[in-house]
């Protein structure tokens, strides 16, 4: 049994002894301190009377039950509920906008396993938590300190599917060419995992006039395959791209907010190029308007190609610590364009901050109706970057840092950042690796990219042949 807790939210599995897993012991603690620290932040709610919280969920197994309790816990803590039921990421998100609320609780935990669920918070913008809010969130949790309302001050629950208004949403953006896409008359395969994508994403592709096939549409939450969608796990995707003769394959994770392609011929477009995609579609439309700045924002362990993509249209990348609160951050802090992460998330700020699949999906239908390009020859025209993933493992994590801080003083004639880990970049060789520790293992991850496979995967086995000398293995 696990349970994570962390600045972004709870996430573990379910079952098993109360610290130790996500129990409703630890739900309902975790929901009541959500509550109090919402109450501190903002003295007043938006309607001037009680608080109120949207929640939406995925179609986990244990949805249903998780969102009782949070439902139950809010209501005791006398705030008002918008219960979303299914919904993606995305829409609940959104939906905290649509509803006015104060805040919202978006239950899933992305792309893992089946046993799996989590919290995630979100502030009145539809934005996750500050790292300083989340802290406060998880100091107040374990304080054992609990105050609900009585009973005449009871919150309420009404229910309300916003799946119609976040589709309305993604049709009105100024960049998403609805009329460019009916026209092209695409044919697509859609993998949607038996949760939440299979309800809202057939119906955007319906409303833009593309002929979808879906596999594993019903969100029954008992996944067909691991629900990370990376090249492995999409193999029934792409020989459906293929037999069924369509233009290209989409995969969105339980929750929908990660997306990824399969091209025509069932090769993988590969999920850090979905951002790349995007970017380069909307640089190039804000280049041929004159519009300034264009700003793109991934994280430190995303590819090179958008910093490429994005110098090639007159614009400046900038580069944020790992996770989408931090991207977000940058991106508000420069203004960005588009920003996300190479894990196949786009952040869109015209629509909102946050990763959207369905916003994703839309621009790159957009692109690819204006290029007239089958996808993997669009593909081709993009610059070409291989990331190989590796780890060490080691028996304290005491070494973590000794290892990294032998690695920056190695590595000083390089440009290395260090806002999260150690990154070097070898700007002649157009390569870089990454080195980051794990909040809750003795790990380092290490990502290294270079222009082939195998360039990529002998950086990081020279960081980690150099590492363990450091440690004298």
């Amino acid at each position: 049994m696990t349970l994570i807790k962390s600045i972004s939210g709870i996430r573990g599995t379910i079952g098993g002894a109360p610290g130790e897993a996500l129990t409703p012991v630890d739900i309902v603690k975790f929901t009541y301190a959500y509550c109090a620290c919402l109450k501190l932040r903002k003295p007043v709610p938006n309607s001037g009377k009680r608080y109120k919280v949207v929640v939406g969920r995925d179609a986990r197994i244990s949805g249903a039950m998780v969102e009782q309790l949070v439902c139950g816990t809010l209501v005791a803590c006398g705030v008002d509920v918008v219960k979303c039921g299914f919904a993606s990421t995305p829409t609940t998100e959104l939906a905290v906008g649509f509803a006015g609320a104060d805040g919202g609780i978006i239950l899933t935990a992305s792309h893992n396993p089946r046993q799996w669920n989590a919290l995630k918070l979100l502030n009145e913008h539809g934005e996750f938590l500050t790292a300083a809010e989340g802290q406060a969130i998880l100091d107040l949790a374990e304080s054992g300190s609990f105050d609900f309302a009585p009973v005449d001050e009871l919150g309420s629950v009404e229910e309300h599917d916003f799946t119609d208004e976040h589709i309305d949403a993604v049709l009105a953006l100024e960049a998403v060419d609805a009329e460019a896409v009916r026209k092209a008359g695409f044919k697509v395969v859609l993998d949607a995992i038996n949760s939440v994508g299979g309800i809202i994403m057939p119906r955007l592709l319906e409303r833009l006039g593309v002929e979808c096939i879906t596999l594993n549409g019903e969100p029954t939450g008992d996944f067909a395959h691991n629900p990370e969608p990376l090249p492995k796990n999409l193999t029934d995707l792409s020989e459906t791209v293929v037999r069924e003769h369509a233009d290209l394959g989409i995969s969105v994770d339980p929750d929908v907010d990660r997306l990824a392609f399969i091209c025509e011929d069932g090769r993988p477009f590969v999920e850090e190029y979905t951002l790349v995609a995007v970017a380069d579609y909307l640089l190039e439309r804000a280049e041929k308007a004159g519009v300034m700045p264009r700003n793109t924002v991934s994280n430190l362990s995303s590819s090179r190609a958008l910093r490429d993509v994005t110098e090639a249209h007159g614009g400046t990348y900038y580069a944020a610590a790992v996770g989408e609160v931090n991207v977000t951050t940058k991106m508000h802090e420069v203004g960005a364009l588009i920003g996300g992460e190479g894990n196949g998330g786009v952040i869109y700020p015209a629509s909102h901050c946050g990763r959207d699949a369905m916003v994703g999906v839309a621009l790159f239908l957009s692109h690819l109706a204006h290029k007239g390009l089958s996808v993997s020859a669009y593909k081709a025209t993009l610059p070409p970057y291989f990331i190989a993933k590796n780890r060490i493992d080691l028996s304290d994590k005491a070494l973590i840092d000794r290892i990294l801080d032998a690695m920056k003083e190695h590595f000083k004639e390089e440009k290395v950042n260090t806002i999260d880990g150690v990154k070097i970049d070898f700007e002649a060789r157009k390569q870089w690796v990454h080195l980051r520790k794990s909040n809750t293992e003795p790990i380092i991850r290490i990502y290294s990219e270079a222009q082939t496979e195998e360039e990529a995967q002998r950086l990081g086995e020279e960081v980690i042949a150099l590492a363990k000398g450091i440690i004298g293995e």
